[in-house]
């Protein structure tokens, strides 16, 4: 497919898109809505029988859903993924990993957009307080269990595609790396366990 002229047609500070007309194989034109993003950091913080999500208001689709930090780097800034894994990990669960586990880089939506994201293990968790921008004023997080996220993707509770897509890394990676152990949770009256507000 060739590329015959691009122009943008909308860009704010997190994305630009541009309207491109192009050339298939077969010698007749159209064109293609690219959605230019930047790419992103997603974490799988493992505790020893599951994982840390968070939960959020999602106002595109209009709802809340559980989901696992993510995050990319914001206008003007720049720097590496994995430094960019820690920072959204501890910005919104105040977790602090002693190892991260890059399991491999995916694309969220190549069918319109050039946003990839890269997946880590984070373990050797260290709990503290989040410090999150104003936009995730209303997240919440928690540990669940492997037994409760299974439940939570049936029911529909947890719906974003790159964090099944990195589950799904997670339950491929090798023996050696699902095996790595997991931290304890202090016991649940002890106020560690459900950061939801009453």
């Amino acid at each position: 497919m060739e590329q015959l002229s691009t122009r943008v047609v909308y860009s704010n500070p997190w994305m630009t898109v541009r309207e491109d007309e192009i050339r298939r194989p077969d010698g007749s034109d159209g064109i293609y809505g690219v959605v230019e993003k930047p790419d992103f950091a997603l974490v799988l913080p493992r505790w020893e029988k599951g994982f840390w999500l968070v939960e959020q208001f999602r106002y595109p689709v209009g709802r809340r859903a559980w989901e696992f930090p993510q995050g990319s780097w914001g206008a003007g800034a720049a720097g590496e993924q994995t430094e960019l894994a820690r920072r959204e990990l501890a910005e919104e669960t105040g977790l602090r990993a002693a190892d991260l586990t890059h399991l491999g880089h995916l694309y969220e939506a190549y069918g319109y957009s050039t946003q990839g994201f890269d997946v880590y293990l984070a373990t050797g968790l260290a709990e503290g307080e989040p410090d999150r921008e104003p936009t995730e004023q209303d997240m919440i997080h928690r540990a669940f269990t492997d037994a409760e996220i299974t439940a939570m993707i049936r029911s529909g509770a947890m719906v974003d595609a790159p964090s099944l897509a990195a589950l799904t890394l997670y339950h491929l990676a090798s023996p050696s790396i699902r095996s790595a152990p997991g931290t304890a949770l202090p016991e649940p009256d002890a106020g560690h366990r459900d950061s939801t507000p009453s």
